[in-house]
């Protein structure tokens, strides 16, 4: 039988292109595993908390909330420069203390005519101002195999490892890096640095 030409009441079925089903599948797995993943990252690595006080001033602010790097020092130790988050003589009552790294095992430090000094270096990046009570660094002060010492970066109005009550920080107390910042007045993140 011959087919008829002219107008027909049939659509013609497209078939489902298989290549193009297979990447939409792909895509969606992918975004699941980025989603997935970044939930765990936040929720077992990550953790968010306060600024509280002007010690890190120009840094960070009174009230700034910060994120937190839990894991990193699981496999590392705590380098000079670092921002890290603490309790105080580990006192799970305290609020958490967020200061910079100054000193790490083994380093030598003592505060002289308001310069910090580390292994006989001057170090004054990280403060806003001369520092005009050393504490219990007026005495050079040797850092033991677990100790690290830490100070505001607006270190005039700071309590910090100076202070007797504060002290050297053991590792242990330490519960991470601070790693990124919330802006004030806004949800965009910063690096910190």
């Amino acid at each position: 039988m011959a087919r008829r030409k002219g107008l027909t009441f049939y659509q013609k079925k497209k078939k489902l292109n298989i290549y193009v089903v297979k990447e939409i599948l792909s895509w969606i797995f992918w975004i699941f595993v980025s989603v997935l993943l970044a939930v765990v990252t936040v929720f077992c690595v990550g953790m968010k908390t306060s600024v509280i006080g002007s010690s890190m001033e120009p840094s960070l602010y009174n009230g700034q909330e910060i994120f937190l790097n839990r894991l990193v020092y699981k496999v590392a130790s705590p380098r000079a420069g670092d921002v890290v988050v603490f309790l105080p003589n580990g006192n799970e009552k305290s609020h958490y203390y967020v200061k910079r790294v100054v000193g790490v095992p083994g380093d030598k430090l003592y505060i002289k005519s308001g310069m910090l000094y580390v292994n006989g270096e001057v170090v004054e990046v990280y403060f806003n101002d001369r520092i005009a009570e050393p504490g219990i660094l007026e005495n050079e002060v040797t850092l033991g195999e677990d100790e690290y010492f830490v100070i505001g970066d607006n270190c005039n109005s700071s309590e910090d490892s100076r202070s007797a009550n504060v002290g050297t920080v053991r590792k242990s107390y330490i519960i991470g890096k601070a790693w990124m910042k919330l802006a004030a007045g806004d949800s965009d993140l910063g690096l910190i640095e």
